[in-house]
C-alpha cells in the first residue's frame, strides 16, 4: 500500500521472451532527445496525489516528489534524517517529541510553511471537526497517530507531539510520506478535488494529470534543497508489462519498474541500461478472512500454506526475482527471525487438514487485482495457486477487479466483507517491525482503522506487539517480535509467498536517481550525463 499499504498489483500473462521480439536493444532514442525530461513507466494509475489519502505504492511514487515531511529516510537506508525539521528532542519518558522547523520555506503556491501548518495537517487527518477533514479519507491516520495525544505549535517554528504512551517507532512514523505536509490554503481551495491539485514544498510541482495516461510534474525552481536539473518528470501508467518494456526499449520511457522476470537477463546484458537490484521491505501474500468461515478455522489456513507450491512460484514464475517467504516479516527488517513454523509443499497434509475441518470440497471466490504496484505476476501466480489448490480438492474461482475497486473491497468493515480470499502485498512504510506485524495483524488494526485485511485477532500476539511497540530496549523488542512472528506463522492469517527484490531499469545516461529501500524514487539530483 503501500504501502503502504504500502500497499499494490499487476495483472499480466507471462509471455517470456516474446516481450523482446521486434524490440531494439541499442538503448533509448526518443526520450533522449529531451535532456531536461525523464519519463518513468509505472504499472498503474495513481488513486490520488494527496499523500495523506494515499494507501498504494504507485500513487506514493508519484506524489512523494511533490512533498516533504518533517523528517525523512536517508537516500539509501531507512535511517531518519532532517527534512522540514532541522532537529528534534525526545523527552526522557518517551512521551514528548519536539521538532524545530526550517526558516523561509514556502509551499509551491506561495503560502508560508510554519508550525501551525503542520498542526493543521495533523488535525485534518485526525479531527472530524477540523477544517479540511471532510475533503478526504485517511487510511494511515490511525497507523501514524494512534498513539498521539495532542499536537501543538508553541511558536511558528516549533511543533510538539505528546504521546499517550511510549511508542518506539514514532520518529520513523514521522518520516512516512503519508504525513507529507500539504498547503492548507490549497486543500481548502480545492476541497475534494485536491487529490488532483496537490501542493507541497517538494522538489517537483504538479503540472497536469492526463486521465488514463500520465501525470506530469515540473521542477520547483524555489526548492529549498536546490532546484532540480530535470525540468519535467513524467509518470506514465502502462498496465501491461510487455507493453511497458516495449515502450522502454523503443525509447519513450527512460525508467521502468515491474519487469517481467523472463526479460531481466536481456536487460542486464544491454550495456545501454542500468539494472538495479536490491533487498526490499516487501512481502506478497494471500489475505485470508479469519472473521468468516471457512478461514476462521486455523486448519483451513494451514492447509493453504501446505497446499500451495510457493517455491515453484518463486523459482518458475518469478525466476528468483523474489525470495521464498517463510515469514510475514522480510529479512531486511530489524528483529526478523527464522525461528518460526515452516510449511513445505505437502498437498497430502493439506487434504488431511481440510478433511479434519470438514472442508474437503471447498469452493471459494479468489480475488485478483487487474493492475497495481508490488503485485508481481498477479495473474500467473493466481493461476498457479488455483491449480495447486485444485489438487487438494479446493475450487478457487478467480474474480478480477480494477485496482481502486479492489482496494476499496479489501479494506472494509468485516461485517460487510464478502472477500474471503485475495491477493495483496505490503511494503513497510518505515522499516520497523511494528509497521508490518502490528499493522497487518494487530487486533486493533481491522479496516477501516488499519490494514489487517485478515481480520485476525489473538490476545497473546497483541500483548507481544504492544511490548515491542512501547519498549526502547532492543533486547525487549527482539524477544517480543520473535514471539509475535512465531504466533503469526503458526496461526497463518496470511499465506506468505515471497519477498520481492527491488528491481528497476533505466537509461545508462541518467545519473543521480535515488532508489530507496522503501520503493520510492528521488529525482531531485537526477541529470543526464550525455
Amino acid at each position: 500500500m503501500k504501502r503502504k499499504v504500502l500497499l499494490v498489483a499487476l495483472a499480466v500473462v507471462l509471455t517470456g521472451s516474446l516481450a523482446l521480439a521486434g524490440c531494439g536493444t541499442s538503448g533509448n532514442t526518443t526520450a533522449d532527445k529531451t535532456k531536461d525530461q525523464v519519463v518513468v513507466g509505472i504499472s498503474s494509475e495513481p488513486t490520488s496525489l494527496d499523500e495523506e489519502q494515499i494507501t498504494d505504492y504507485n500513487s506514493d511514487r508519484v506524489a512523494s516528489e511533490i512533498y516533504d515531511t518533517l523528517v525523512r529516510f536517508k537516500d539509501k537506508s531507512m535511517e531518519v534524517e532532517p527534512d522540514l525539521a532541522t532537529s528534534w528532542d525526545i523527552s526522557t519518558d518517551g512521551l514528548t517529541y519536539t521538532f524545530h522547523l526550517r526558516d523561509g520555506i514556502k509551499f509551491q503556491d506561495g503560502t508560508a510553511f510554519d508550525a501551525p501548518a503542520v498542526v493543521w495537517n495533523y488535525k485534518r487527518m485526525t479531527d472530524k471537526t477540523a477544517p479540511g477533514y471532510d475533503t478526504g479519507t485517511y487510511g494511515y491516520a490511525e497507523t501514524i497517530f494512534g498513539e498521539v495525544k495532542d499536537c501543538t505549535a508553541p511558536d511558528a517554528k516549533t511543533v510538539v507531539f505528546t504521546l499517550k504512551e511510549p511508542f518506539a517507532p514514532f520518529l520513523s512514523m514521522m518520516a512516512m510520506t503519508q504525513f507529507s505536509i500539504n498547503s492548507p490554503t490549497a486543500v481548502m481551495k480545492y476541497g475534494k478535488d485536491y487529490t488532483k491539485n496537490p501542493v507541497g514544498t517538494g522538489a517537483f510541482k504538479f503540472k497536469s494529470w492526463k486521465t488514463g495516461t500520465e501525470v506530469d510534474l515540473e521542477a520547483n525552481p524555489d526548492y529549498w534543497r536546490g532546484a532540480p536539473k530535470i525540468k519535467t518528470l513524467i509518470y506514465r501508467f502502462i498496465k501491461d508489462d510487455n507493453v511497458r518494456q516495449n515502450e522502454f526499449e523503443s525509447g519513450t520511457l527512460n525508467f521502468m519498474v515491474d519487469i517481467i522476470p523472463d526479460n531481466l537477463a536481456n536487460l542486464k546484458a544491454n550495456k545501454n541500461y542500468v539494472v538495479e537490484e536490491g533487498e526490499s521491505l516487501h512481502t506478497w501474500y494471500l489475505s485470508l478472512n479469519c472473521y468468516t468461515k471457512p478461514f476462521n478455522d486455523v486448519r483451513v489456513r494451514q492447509a493453504f500454506m501446505y497446499g500451495i507450491n510457493r517455491k515453484a512460484i518463486v523459482d518458475g514464475i518469478l525466476l528468483n526475482t523474489g525470495t521464498l517467504a517463510d515469514n510475514l516479516l522480510p529479512p531486511a527488517i530489524p528483529f526478523y527471525t527464522d525461528d518460526v513454523p515452516k510449511y513445505d509443499y505437502n498437498p497430502t497434509k493439506a487434504k488431511e487438514l481440510l478433511a479434519a475441518a470438514g472442508q474437503s470440497n471447498l469452493t471459494v471466490d479468489f480475488y485478483v487485482p487487474e493492475s497495481g504496484s508490488g503485485m508481481q505476476q498477479a495473474d500467473t501466480m493466481a493461476t498457479a495457486i488455483q491449480s495447486d489448490m485444485a489438487k487438494c480438492g479446493v475450487t478457487l474461482k478467480i474474480q478480477k477487479l480494477e485496482w481502486g475497486a479492489y482496494l476499496d473491497k479489501m479494506f472494509r468493515d468485516p461485517k460487510g466483507q464478502d472477500m474471503l480470499l485475495g491477493q495483496m502485498s505490503w511494503m513497510s512504510d518505515n522499516g520497523d517491525a511494528d509497521n508490518f506485524l502490528r499493522v497487518l495483524c494487530g487486533g486493533d488494526q481491522w479496516p477501516a482503522a488499519g490494514f489487517n485485511s485478515a481480520y485476525f485477532k489473538n490476545a497473546d500476539l497483541d500483548a507481544a506487539l504492544k511490548q515491542g511497540m512501547q519498549s526502547s530496549d532492543p533486547a525487549v523488542r527482539t524477544a517480543a517480535y520473535k514471539k509475535a512472528q512465531q504466533i503469526i506463522m503458526e496461526q497463518v492469517p496470511y499465506v506468505t509467498v515471497d519477498h520481492e527484490k527491488q528491481i528497476v531499469v533505466y537509461d545508462k545516461g541518467l545519473t543521480g536517481v535515488v532508489v530507496n529501500p522503501r520503493g520510492f524514487f528521488r529525482f531531485q539530483d537526477a541529470s543526464w550525463s550525455n
